[in-house]
């Protein structure tokens, strides 16, 4: 272990960058949860002010749901409160999603984060059911609610449909916004919502963090390799040093391109494989592993720039 971050005090309103957690498997397939914990000690000590648990970047599709059960309960077990941990509870299911969401906040979680409700291709909820659903989810619990506003649940949620529920329903007051044009979707939000929205927050890789924090996100949900890079980036920004941030993104950006275009999910097991911090970058089936050039590359991207992941468990 090596190099540690100082980490600040994280209390509501919740700031700063809160990478998404890996799921760990052996090369068989089994869930490794002694590299599971490695990686959460991994990724505090880089300096993620918090951590996203069992999200679509963590293989949450993959999982059974004894299997969730079980990480949700082994990682809020092991950080221990070092940091706030927001857990993913979508379920297409209301009372599913309230139930998870409820656990989750037994176990001590500080936010949940929810898709609106989808099944598969077509299969959707409209917005009377969608405001419905978040409503009963916050009634079920006692702590805040993240709604997940990306395309792969093809539900669209306009601006004014978010501001809403943040004005109307109690818990419902952070959102991360991964859809095209996210930075002027962010900025509506805001106009909309006013103090309503106690977080407006960037997602998809930081791929979009620049333009996102521009348009006044103050949070950012990111693969989980390299949060020390991105606080290179949010740190000075949301400190009022626009030109440190800008510099910091432009080193950054090619490795994060490549998450973002090239090896997506498997991005952080395989930096974390290659930091001698998990045993295995094993995706589960039928996920894929990236082409080996495609790894190459990230490696390469990723060795100019030194990061934490490539040196903690040397």
């Amino acid at each position: 272990m090596k190099d540690p971050i100082a980490m600040p005090t994280s209390a509501r309103p919740y700031r700063g960058v809160f990478p998404v957690v890996p799921t760990i498997f052996t090369e068989t397939g089994e869930l490794d949860l002694d590299g599971q914990k490695r990686c959460v000690d991994f990724m505090i000590d880089a300096g993620s002010t918090g951590l996203c648990i069992l999200a679509n970047f963590s293989e949450q599709f993959v999982l059974t749901d004894d299997e969730r059960s079980v990480l949700m309960e082994t990682m809020l077990a092991h950080v221990a409160g070092r940091v706030p941990v927001i857990v993913t509870t979508t379920h297409f299911s209301t009372r599913a999603c309230a139930d998870r969401s409820r656990r989750a906040q037994e176990l001590g979680a500080a936010m949940v984060m929810v898709m609106p409700p989808y099944h598969g291709a077509t299969i959707r909820v409209p917005e009377a059911g969608i405001v419905e659903f978040f409503q009963r989810v916050s009634d079920a619990i006692d702590i805040p609610i993240m709604i997940q506003d990306a395309p792969v649940s093809g539900t669209p949620l306009p601006a004014p449909l978010l501001a809403r529920m943040a004005r109307e329903i109690a818990q419902v007051s952070y959102f991360k916004i991964e859809v095209p044009q996210a930075a002027a979707k962010l900025r509506t939000l805001i106009d909309l919502g006013g103090d309503a929205i106690e977080g407006p927050w960037d997602g998809e890789e930081a791929i979009t963090l620049l333009a996102d924090l521009d348009a006044g996100a103050t949070g950012a949900m990111t693969g989980g390799a390299y949060p020390d890079g991105i606080r290179q980036i949010v740190d000075p920004y949301l400190a009022g040093d626009r030109e440190a941030a800008v510099a910091a993104y432009g080193r950054w950006l090619p490795l994060i391109n490549h998450e973002n275009r090239q090896c997506g999910i498997a991005t952080a097991k395989i930096l974390m494989k290659e930091g001698g911090i998990i045993a295995s970058d094993a995706m589960r089936h039928p996920t894929a592993n990236p082409h080996p050039m495609s790894r190459d590359g990230l490696l390469d991207a990723a060795r100019r720039l030194d990061p934490l992941v490539l040196r903690w468990g040397r």
